[in-house]
């Protein structure tokens, strides 16, 4: 299986070896012979646009370029973070949703998910805790701006 688009159950993409990722669902994990980025990819076309158009959305949001955080899919607010440049093909990708915490260890980054799976990430705490806050900052303007949509459709009486 190397098709894969991402759900509100994935909860990270993280690279294995070259080509390969594990996707871990919240009851599953998929090992796929494919790049974490041709997964973003085609995450973001399947819900109508590109990684580059996903960002393109992000800077104008807030203004982030570099290691950007990406709305996957707007209605149901999957917001995904990479761990490094996404210039790279492989990268690590995690669903800002599915994290109920993260902490230091002797190996790296404990991750902490909502069905209580953890994922020890070789990455320094720092990297994490920044692109969570970026993440964070993401998803509370789009709640704004839906949230602004909805109060003015009511106001107006447009439904």
């Amino acid at each position: 299986m190397s098709n894969y688009e991402i759900y509100g159950d994935t909860m990270a993409i993280v690279p294995v070896s070259n080509n390969k990722v594990k996707v871990y669902e919240v009851h599953d994990i998929l090992e796929l012979e494919t790049s974490s980025n041709k997964i973003m990819e085609d995450s973001c076309r399947y819900f109508g646009s590109s990684l580059d158009g996903r960002k393109k959305g992000t800077e104008a949001l807030i203004g982030v370029t570099y290691k950007a955080p990406i709305i996957v899919e707007e209605t149901n607010e999957i917001i995904f973070f990479p761990l490094s440049s996404t210039r790279h093909k492989d990268t690590c990708w995690l669903s800002l949703s599915h994290i109920k915490n993260y902490s230091r260890s002797l190996d790296g980054v404990v991750i902490e998910f909502s069905n209580g799976f953890h994922l020890i990430l070789d990455s320094s705490y720092g990297i994490i805790d920044n692109q969570f806050l970026r993440a964070t900052r993401l998803e509370s303007v789009l709640r704004g701006r839906k949230n602004h949509k909805k109060r003015f459709n009511f106001e107006n009486n447009v439904l």
